[in-house]
């Protein structure tokens, strides 16, 4: 199957239009804060969400608006999670009945999305007033809309590809922002996809529903899981393909489009943690389950001690030995390889769990770099998983220390 990358965004796939603004949410009039991506015709919609028991408003109302697996548009402020509000779900609500009231969609076929502080009210003025303007404003404007759905992010998280169905050539296409509050049980933060190929509710549900245990469910910033984490896609079936209602070829063609997209976007997010310097991935193979895999690259890029090792390039393995052995599954310590690698090289550190001679100079050069592998076998099976994380850095904690005022 041959995927290539294309520009577009959210926009790349027929029948897709998108718009940001600023609307007044946020202090700072040279940031976007209200977002509108719409479908010109009613799409087959899937979601995953926070599994935290504290959920924003819209992760409430997006999950009630899509359950008969249709919507049409996703409407979504920064600058304002709209959680632990009393008027929260009527706030979310009022959202999509702008859809309704400026743009003619029925506001039961809206995703609805917030993202930025907890806890503070959100009052519905400010995207009433500008609901024309962005509205009028649908177009090819994929980074309008990626811009004014980032917070603390310090680039735009977008991809689009297309690839071919049963002769039909289709698109799919995100953006997505987090970088702080990242490690999901689900999906991280906000990822909206759109897709024109043609296939059932059902069958889209379970490819998104898959496909999170593969990527954003390996992710992880911070160690801390957002209220509002949301991953929507929308496919709306113009690219005319058959219709995918089982499991079949077309339907293992369009999980790997999808895990394309996503595993391209874990990436993004997890380099673009908050003051974060690198992105660190850590391949586990060798494993006797999934789970175990899975587990243990998880544990690993969650581990402060060796967050802050990847940040002053420092080849500290134990620190990765010690993740490990406390990550709770079913593994033979003295059966473990680790490397360390990157763009100028590849270094064994440990073998069999026990540390070997290499060069500190040669180990510095290695972890200096902007993207750090953390090479794991576990030499007891065939599983194998992958996870990405950041550095720990000072300028984390600086950006926390005052997010809210």
């Amino acid at each position: 199957m041959v995927i290539k990358e294309v520009k577009g965004g959210v926009c790349a796939p027929a029948g897709f239009r998108a718009n940001g603004i600023h609307c007044g949410i946020r202090k700072n009039k040279a940031k976007r804060d209200f977002a509108l991506i719409v479908s010109d015709v009613r799409a087959s919609a899937a979601g995953v969400y926070t599994s935290n028991l504290v959920k924003g408003a819209p992760v409430i109302v997006t999950k009630k608006n899509i359950a008969d697996g249709y919507a049409q548009a996703i409407i979504c402020n920064s600058g304002n999670a709209n959680t632990c509000n009393s008027d929260g779900i009527e706030i979310a609500e009022k959202m999509c009945l702008l859809v309704e009231k400026v743009g003619g969609i029925y506001g039961g076929d809206v995703v609805v999305a917030s993202t930025g502080v907890i806890g503070q009210k959100l009052v519905i003025d400010p995207m009433a007033d500008g609901m024309e303007e962005l509205w009028n404003g649908l177009g090819d404007k994929n980074d309008y809309a990626a811009q004014a759905i980032m917070t603390t992010d310090t680039v735009m998280k977008s991809v689009s590809i297309k690839f071919r169905l049963g002769g039909k050539v289709c698109k799919m296409g995100a953006i997505a922002k987090g970088v702080g509050m990242v490690c999901p049980n689900m999906a991280t933060n906000l990822i909206f996809l759109t897709s024109d190929v043609n296939i059932s509710p059902e069958m889209l549900q379970l490819a998104l529903s898959n496909d999170v245990k593969s990527s954003f469910n390996m992710i992880s910033v911070d160690g801390d899981q957002s209220t509002n984490d949301t991953c929507c896609i929308l496919s709306n079936g113009l690219a005319g393909n058959e219709r995918i209602e089982s499991r079949g070829a077309d339907f293992t063609r369009f999980c790997k489009a999808l895990n394309y997209c996503t595993v391209k976007l874990s990436k993004m997010i997890a380099k673009d943690g908050e003051g974060a310097t690198k992105l660190i991935e850590c391949e586990v193979r060798g494993a006797k389950s999934l789970k175990i895999a899975r587990v243990v690259a998880k544990t690993v890029i969650k581990s402060s001690l060796v967050k802050a090792a990847m940040f002053g390039a420092d080849a500290n393995w134990g620190r990765v030995l010690c993740a490990i052995g406390y990550a709770g599954v079913d593994v033979d310590v003295e059966k473990i390889d680790v490397d360390f690698a990157s763009a100028e090289g590849e270094l064994p550190v440990c073998r069999g769990g026990y540390g070997v001679d290499f060069s500190e100079e040669l180990a510095k050069k290695i972890l200096l770099c902007d993207e750090v592998q953390i090479k794991i076998d576990l030499n007891d099976g065939n599983y194998t998983a992958t996870a990405w994380g950041c550095d720990l850095t000072y300028d984390y904690v600086k950006i926390n220390g005052d997010y809210r005022t």
